[in-house]
């Protein structure tokens, strides 16, 4: 059994939505990124997305697209990403990690060698915010033949024909976009989420994770009454940039997943 299915099937079996935060690698630094996922596997989040940046980040709303700028400034590349990923293993992080980045990088590093070296570096799955499902096949089957998961963004402006065959390649798990925009922090959860995933559900038994505006319990709680995760990104990044301390930084990371996974006491 792979670690994200294990991870779903435990929470399913815990009955409360699990937590998915998303960091970009190489912000504010390569060692900070390791700590602080070591810190949001010891605060109890289910899967880890690690993102990897890139120039134009379509999907991205001004909070990842800065941390991702800043990180390529700092010269971080698909294989730094890796490398992270290893170093993690190698540290005895158990949590599902999953590459999120879009398909330019991973095609320049090399699909075939691509998938090879994220198995090789304890990735679990992968994620690519601009690969349309009709163009996905080559990277679907390079990582279904190293073990790895394909996992397809879905958004409320999904057809049900893009749904169902989206859903016949997808594994480990689908992610649905809470709305028609890019990332970012957002008061209210959008209306139609419920619906998007019950669309979704009509076509597939995998767990379904939804991402974009998510920052406090309460989205996480209403998330959970259709869906089996949550995505938070912009409102760690926030967290990342509001404290440059370190010490400080890792406090209130701590705290903030705690709350999130209803854990805080």
């Amino acid at each position: 059994m792979g670690r994200l299915k294990e991870t779903f099937d435990n929470i399913s079996e815990a009955g409360n939505p699990g937590v998915i935060p998303f960091l970009t690698v190489g912000f504010p630094s390569i060692e900070d990124t390791i700590s602080i996922v070591r810190i949001l596997e010891e605060s109890g989040a289910s899967v880890v997305e690690l993102g990897v940046p890139f120039s134009d980040p379509l999907a991205d709303g001004p909070t990842i697209q800065r941390s991702s700028f800043y990180a390529l400034e700092k010269g971080i590349t698909v294989a730094n990403c890796l490398e992270v990923c290893k170093e993690l293993r190698k540290e005895g992080v158990k949590v599902p990690l999953v590459l999120m980045g879009y398909y330019n990088p991973f095609l320049s590093y090399g699909i075939e060698n691509f998938a090879h070296d994220a198995k090789d570096s304890g990735v679990d799955g992968v994620i690519v915010p601009d690969l349309p499902h009709e163009e996905s096949h080559k990277l679907a089957k390079a990582l279904r033949n190293n073990q790895l998961d394909l996992i397809p963004l879905l958004a409320p402006t999904s057809t049900d024909n893009r749904i169902a065959k989206s859903c016949e390649s997808a594994s480990g798990f689908i992610y649905c976009v809470s709305l028609n925009g890019v990332t970012g922090v957002r008061e209210q959860m959008p209306e139609g989420v419920l619906d998007i995933t019950k669309r979704i559900r009509q076509q597939t038994t995998l767990p379904i994770a939804v991402g974009f505006g998510i920052s406090k319990r309460q989205h996480v709680k209403s998330v959970g009454a259709s869906a089996q995760a949550a995505v938070v990104g912009s409102a760690l990044i926030q967290i990342i940039e509001n404290n440059p301390d370190k010490q400080d930084r890792e406090k209130a990371i701590r705290k903030f997943v705690l709350e999130l996974t209803g854990n805080l006491h």
